[in-house]
């Protein structure tokens, strides 16, 4: 049966919805050819199964008279609605990958799988690595497996499966095996079975499987190509045997083994095969990716990805303007500039391409041929790789941290303590970490970056559950003496010398670790009490723009200096600054940024939860003879609110001045009051019920930090005439410069909702966790505040856009930033990352 015309036109009118002006509808004269087709088909007895084949058939051939984005794009409504669209067959988007089309400039919608993949490869990421290839070098199997022929590597398995659930799908699918054992938290596991037929049936039952949308993988499984070495002459306690016999099955540390008992070493998975062996990813590949470009072709990959997350802040912005509230004039002017927020004036280049870092972290572990090495990690944990490779084909990394991760790695071969394991969390050697600092020199030397270097940190991460305090001592006295000795032999220099127990399970450990510091001995001097080494503070300096910055093992510094120079000098460009202007340094580290800007401002007040890099900046502050910078030991969303209470609430009355001599450190510290100080942030006589002391507590700080604080203070903001009032300014700006992850949400709503905070410099390292921030702090506030479900946990399924969003319905009425102009600085060459540098008025 032929469809009526107004049948057809409502048809063309669901293909034309007027939130997409960029999909024209076809020609009428096109459409009309299209109406005569259809009905000059004729009509069968059987009036349904006809009008479906019609169906099919007038949709293949009106595929000609499509608008040429005709299924260029994946439906939001379909993937969010469980596969459903209200307009069925007659949407102009694409249900699924199958339907969907390329579009006119050869491109693929960026949401589809096939754009992700060729983004992958773009950036230097070998799509064509065999997706069976496991590099597990701390895999355990069964100590009587004989025949390693016999055992399988099982990927794609749910990360939240942990040996039980293992056993429980294979017993569904009717698999007889010997032993089944996988880890919570990994894509991988591991089945024994006890003769051939068992393991050809179970080959036939798992190819073809697949869990959720993943097909399963079976890889192969050979024994190291190494003696494992004898550990049973270590006098470790009881405890610590124990825990190396019982490995994998356990609840609380989600690692199971079963009662056959494992140890580490016993097997790795086939990563050495003929055919696989040329497609190993190195250590090259996963540290810098884009070392295969030249450097030009680097900054304009850069550039194409910074692009299309600014426009991404552009479209979310427009998604999260609440309902009744027109969007702001920079989403409006967005059209002009190609759907950006604001301006991108480009990428500063780095004036050093090569062995720029001047902190490297290298893993201890195993290669793939099983030797202890120290180096990079070839993938992901969680994807069952812990295969480490030396860093010598690594171009960012410099000469003299390959040379300390050589030293390191041929101490570790006479070791009598283990390698860190991953899969049990046992072990001793976990990490190294190499900090070099850099005597001020010629601009004309860059090139010649090594002959800069005057002084390197050494810190080794160590676990030392269990293991008695003398088997410490003297690993220790061996470990300065082979670094001391291999310092000499290769005239590297060699500063301090600190050693880090930590007893977490990843390698991240917290602030307050402790740290040991290690004597270096004397060239020449044998290994012992008596070795004449000098315990040397666990400190190094550094230069930035002729400022002497001293920097503590575990405290954050940009890992490219002469970078950091432009870096710093761009972000006070923008701010705006001037001698009445109050610098809030928010995340400050050891103070580089409030400390190279502090002879263009009146004041500057830094923020930072690293109590040793609190330390570092009033000692750089001593130092370089700056006397007016403050710096706070807390947590930014514990701290800020009180801070901008303080300097930014001005008196009612021309004559009235504020005393701060009782308040000067006083901040808002207590967790359980967050949010009562948010929101009445703004309220001058809200008094802040805890001091500075309980923040600094918290981080760890010294007690003596408080009133250093109070005296500084004192010294910063007295009159000329000698009066304590403290200094009236006109202009007031923050520079924020947050880890990976972002802004705290309850430091965005201080920033946003204090009105006397009129320009913001936002320095990212992470464009995804801009994007996010920014969301919240430029979208307009709605009419009324939303509240959010406390018992909606759909939160955990949103990206970091989507969330912010969410959060931006129940920001506090405030006037909105609006992005200014934006610009890059590429500090790390060879990877696909840059700092990104964003200006935000109102």
């Amino acid at each position: 049966m032929a469809s009526s015309p107004d049948d057809h036109n409502s048809a063309t009118e669901t293909l034309n919805p007027s939130i997409n002006g960029n999909d024209a509808p076809c020609p009428p004269e096109e459409h009309a050819g299209c109406q005569e087709l259809e009905i000059s088909v004729p009509e069968s007895a059987d009036v349904t199964e006809s009008g479906e084949k019609r169906k099919r058939s007038e949709t293949t051939d009106s595929d000609n008279c499509r608008h040429p984005r005709w299924k260029t794009s994946l439906c939001s409504y379909f993937r969010s609605h469980s596969g459903t669209c209200s307009h069925g067959d007659a949407c102009r988007y694409a249900h699924g990958e199958e339907e969907l089309r390329q579009r006119p400039d050869n491109t693929w919608d960026p949401t589809s799988q096939r754009a992700k993949k060729l983004l992958k490869s773009e950036s230097g990421e070998k799509c064509d690595l065999k997706e069976d290839d496991v590099m597990m070098t701390e895999v355990v199997v069964d100590d009587d497996c004989d025949n390693p022929d016999l055992s399988k590597c099982l990927l794609h398995l749910p990360r939240k499966w942990h040996s039980d659930q293992l056993r429980g799908f294979l017993s569904d699918q009717g698999v007889i095996y010997k032993s089944a054992k996988k880890k919570k938290g990994m894509m991988i596991g591991f089945v024994t079975f006890e003769n051939a037929e068992q393991l050809k049936n179970a080959m036939k039952e798992l190819e073809s499987k697949s869990i959720g949308n993943k097909n399963l993988k079976v890889g192969d499984v050979l024994p190291r190509s190494f003696e494992k070495k004898n550990n049973s002459a270590l006098p470790l306690h009881p405890r610590t045997q124990q825990n190396s016999e019982t490995a994998l099955d356990g609840d609380g540390t989600d690692v199971s083994m079963c009662s056959s008992g494992l140890e580490d070493g016993n097997a790795i998975p086939d990563s050495s095969a003929p055919d696989s062996v040329s497609k190993v990813r190195s250590a090259r590949d996963v540290a810098t990716p884009l070392a295969h470009l030249t450097y030009t072709d680097q900054l304009e990959h850069k550039k194409k990805s910074l692009l299309q997350n600014l426009k991404k802040l552009t479209r979310n912005a427009r998604k999260a303007c609440p309902n009744g509230v027109s969007p702001p004039e920079w989403i409006l002017k967005s059209r002009e500039i190609g759907g950006l927020p604001c301006k991108f004036e480009g990428i500063l280049q780095s004036p050093l391409v090569n062995g720029y870092r001047n902190k490297c972290e290298f893993s201890v572990g195993y290669s793939l041929q099983g030797k202890p090495t120290v180096g990079f990690m070839l993938g992901n944990f969680r994807e069952g790789v812990t295969a480490v490779e030396e860093p010598a084909d690594c171009p960012n990394v410099s000469m003299i941290a390959c040379s300390y991760a050589s030293i390191f790695q041929e101490f570790l071969q006479h070791s009598g303590l283990p390698l860190w394991n991953r899969f049990n969390n046992t072990g001793f050697w976990r990490q190294l970490t190499v900090r070099e600092g850099r005597k001020p020199g010629n601009p004309a030397e860059v090139e010649n970056s090594e002959s800069s270097i005057s002084e390197v940190l050494v810190m080794v991460q160590v676990c030392s559950k269990d293991i008695d305090d003398e088997i410490l001592n003297g690993e220790f006295e061996r470990l300065a003496q082979a670094f001391a000795a291999g310092a000499t032999a290769s005239s590297l220099p060699l500063t301090a010398l600190v050693v880090q127990d930590h007893k977490g399970i990843s390698n991240v450990a917290p602030a307050d670790a402790p740290l040991q510091p290690l004597p270096i001995p004397k060239a020449g001097s044998d290994p012992g009490p008596d070795a004449g080494g000098q315990i040397a503070e666990a400190r190094i300096h550094d230069y930035i723009s002729n400022l002497r910055f001293c920097i503590s093992p575990t405290a954050f510094f940009q890992v490219n200096t002469l970078a950091a120079e432009k870096l710093y000098s761009l972000a006070g460009d923008w701010a705006g600054l001037g001698p009445d202007t109050l610098l809030f340094d928010i995340c400050c580290g050891t103070g580089t940024i409030g400390l190279t800007l502090a002879h263009r401002v009146g004041m500057v007040v830094g923020i930072e939860m690293n109590a040793s890099a609190v330390s570092d900046a009033q000692r750089n502050a001593e130092i370089n003879g700056i006397k007016n910078c403050r710096f706070v030991c807390g947590k930014a969303e514990d701290v800020m609110g009180s801070l901008l209470k303080e300097y930014l609430n001005v008196p009612q009355r021309q004559n009235e001045v504020p005393d701060f001599s009782k308040s000067t450190d006083k901040v808002t510290s207590n967790s359980e009051d967050k949010t009562e100080s948010i929101n009445d942030v703004l309220d001058p006589e809200e008094s802040s019920g805890h001091d500075l002391e309980s923040a600094k507590v918290a981080s760890g700080c010294s007690e003596n930090v408080e009133q250093e604080s109070k005296n500084e203070l004192h010294s910063c903001c007295s009159s000329k005439e000698g009066n304590s009032s403290v200094q009236q300014f006109k202009n007031f700006v923050a520079i924020v410069d947050p880890p990976r992850g972002g802004l705290h949400p309850i430091v965005i709503k201080v920033l946003r909702t204090h009105a006397y905070l009129r320009r913001l410099v936002y320095i990212s390292c992470n464009p995804e966790s801009l994007v996010a921030n920014a969301i919240e702090l430029c979208t307009p506030s709605a009419d009324k505040t939303e509240k959010g479900n406390k018992n909606n946990w759909g939160w955990r399924n949103m990206s970091s856009a989507g969330l912010a969003r969410h959060r931006a319905k129940s920001m506090p009425d405030s006037e909105p930033f609006q992005p200014v102009k934006s610009m890059a600085v590429d500090l790390f060459p060879h990877t696909p990352h840059c700092e990104m540098v964003m200006l935000l008025e109102r």
